[in-house]
């Protein structure tokens, strides 16, 4: 049985001010009892300042002030470490723009019994899409059917940030270690893990175009985070043998 105050919610901000106060609401009426870890790269919109006075108002909230922008990864890295620290025995990993509905979390919680990873899944049967436009849609059938053909990954939805681990498996898997930057991080980070013998789960869940402000993906980031996907299938590939 998960004690409901072992259960850290992590979340990785970047100019999410007008989201975080809606985000804390959903959260409170989902897992009341949950601890959420918000760890901000230097917002220029008040986004810390947002999550401080949250923070003052809720015991359970915590915030990490990290100076300048490091990153999608060592964000969620930091968060789960913090997580561990405190015991943590499951972390969920969803995002701050409010297309992550956090009335999933106490069913992929569920969903843990007998696996270890909880994936928020658009491909699962009965999860999808809402809002989001058809080139939206082919772009990420695409990416996830390329990843799971590069690195055979056992899920339909390898490319979701809305999860529910274990938090054995974050510490045996490697995953926090240094290693990429961006998006690219939920790929790897679910790569190691099956590596690691993790036993995968999804839940359905639909997915929403975000709340306030402006996405952070670019077709940039889409291309970089295909090629990393391919050097973690043949790390060979890799420029110098590092990720760096």
């Amino acid at each position: 049985m998960i004690d409901p105050e072992a259960v850290f919610v992590v979340t990785a901000t970047y100019n999410e001010a007008a989201n975080l106060p809606e985000l804390h609401r959903r959260l409170r009426s989902a897992v009341p009892r949950a601890q959420w870890v918000v760890v901000d790269d230097a917002s220029p919109d008040g986004t810390a300042a947002v999550a401080r006075s949250l923070a003052q108002a809720d015991p359970l909230v915590q915030v990490i002030e990290r100076v300048g922008r490091r990153g999608y990864a060592s964000a969620h890295q930091d968060g789960m470490r913090r997580a561990l620290e405190q015991a943590a025995e499951v972390i969920v990993t969803l995002d701050a723009d409010l297309s992550h509905d956090p009335s999933s979390i106490p069913t992929m919680i569920a969903a843990l019994a007998g696996h270890d990873i909880a994936i928020g899944s658009r491909y699962a049967p009965g999860g999808g899409f809402q809002g989001v436009g058809p080139l939206r849609r082919m772009l990420s059938r695409f990416a996830n059917a390329y990843v799971r053909a590069i690195l055979r990954l056992p899920a339909r939805d390898c490319t979701s940030g809305f999860r529910a681990y274990r938090a054995d498996v974050i510490e045996r898997s490697g995953m926090l270690r240094e290693g990429p930057e961006g998006y690219v991080f939920l790929t790897e980070a679910l790569f190691l893990c099956v590596q690691a013998g993790a036993r995968l789960t999804e839940v359905p869940i639909t997915y929403v175009p975000r709340g306030e402000g402006k996405s952070k993906m670019s077709a940039r980031i889409m291309l970089e985070s295909a090629a990393r996907t391919l050097g973690l299938r043949f790390p060979g590939l890799r420029r110098g043998g590092s990720w760096r």
